[in-house]
């Protein structure tokens, strides 16, 4: 497995992870209605701008030169917490055939290295309540609710939670 920075010419290859994880991953809490309109053109240009522009921390893990995976992170994005103290996992998507193979754990170790050697004590995340394996996996990897929540609106509207750990060493 090979992991790295994405580049522009990366973004049809991060829309097809983005996107095959969301039908998979969302089908049961994000109405399909919704999900027919998260489609690889829309989401291969909105990584190229991102990566043009370098809007995002944008990373991909690949299996025999496939992207099987994709990280982004940076500062919180969050009023209520300190930017400078706090980073946040922004997104890791996966592709389902490569899901419970230890890729989103590493994801997530490697998210977690990058936030912490820039001096980050806390991580953020934020998980849609009704997905119950991301929360559950987050929670095995040493997140927990911090008590924040906001209404999004994918459809329907529907609750995401936010997660946090704290990285800081004593």
């Amino acid at each position: 497995m090979n992991f790295r920075r994405a580049q522009v010419d990366d973004a049809p290859a991060l829309a097809r992870v983005h996107v095959d994880s969301w039908q998979v991953a969302y089908r049961s809490v994000i109405p399909d209605s919704f999900l027919q309109r998260f489609t690889y053109q829309r989401r291969e240009e909105a990584f190229r701008q991102a990566l043009a522009a370098n809007l995002e921390e944008t990373y991909v893990i690949e299996d025999d030169d496939r992207a099987v995976g994709i990280l982004t992170i940076g500062a919180c994005r969050d009023s209520d917490l300190d930017a400078s103290r706090t980073g946040e996992i922004w997104g890791v998507y996966i592709v389902p055939d490569y899901w419970r193979r230890g890729i989103g754990t590493r994801l997530v170790q490697e998210g977690e290295h990058m936030l912490q050697s820039r001096g980050y004590d806390d991580i953020v995340l934020w998980v849609l309540e009704d997905n119950a394996d991301a929360r559950r996996f987050y929670e095995i990897m040493g997140y927990a609710p911090d008590g924040a929540s906001r209404t999004l609106e994918l459809g329907k509207t529907l609750r995401a939670v936010r997660y946090k750990k704290v990285i800081a060493g004593p």
